[in-house]
């Protein structure tokens, strides 16, 4: 299952490339203050709107491979949280958010939102209670597997996951100018997570 596990390696790189290199790219788009989910909006949006799909089924694929291989209750548990994540992801492209807080350039914020909006919200809700979830499970299994140095980095990137995860809450409520950069932390630094202990599981390690 070592290939299904580079995919979801792959999926995280993959998003993240996309969202910076898009965001970085688009008219009117501020990176620190709109959130990645503005992205699927605009002429642009389908690029996002097919990241959030793709990526997420790498992800939750990859998360199949590790579960199928794992020999433990924990290392099932932290990867089936990876996989329900994938599949927000998902699910956040499939439902979109509603123009809003200048993007596209001079939408304003609408007083009640539609259905796909509450929808893309769900999913949202669902990715981030998950990311930062996961790697204190994966931390357990890879303390009892004696991958003590990845252990301590999933104990370190929850803790900025959670910490990141909080604050783009705050943030969003609040609409703060960086929002956005908040959002991206989180999403980095849990991408990044996973890369390093996907490769891991599927190199066999």
């Amino acid at each position: 299952m070592t290939v299904l596990a580079w995919s979801g390696a792959v999926g995280a790189v993959l998003f993240v490339v996309v969202f910076t290199v898009d965001g970085l790219t688009r008219p009117d788009y501020r990176p620190t203050y709109h959130t990645v989910s503005a992205l699927s909006l605009g002429l642009r949006g389908r690029v996002q709107v097919g990241n959030f799909v793709v990526s997420g089924a790498l992800i939750a694929i990859g998360s199949l491979g590790t579960a199928v291989g794992s020999t433990s209750v924990s290392g099932l548990l932290g990867s089936v949280t990876v996989g329900i994540a994938g599949l927000g992801l998902i699910a956040s492209g499939v439902w979109s958010m509603e123009p809003m807080r200048d993007y596209p350039a001079g939408a304003e914020t609408p007083a009640k939102v539609g259905r796909a909006h509450l929808r893309h919200d769900n999913a949202g809700a669902v990715v981030f209670a998950a990311l930062p979830l996961a790697p204190f499970i994966w931390a357990w299994h890879l303390w009892n597997f004696d991958a003590v140095g990845l252990a301590v980095y999933s104990v370190f990137t929850g803790i900025v996951a959670v910490a990141a995860s909080g604050r783009f809450a705050v943030a969003w409520e609040n609409d703060h100018p960086r929002t956005g950069a908040i959002q991206r932390l989180m999403l980095v630094v849990v991408c990044a997570w996973i890369v390093v202990v996907y490769v891991h599981v599927g190199l066999g390690a």
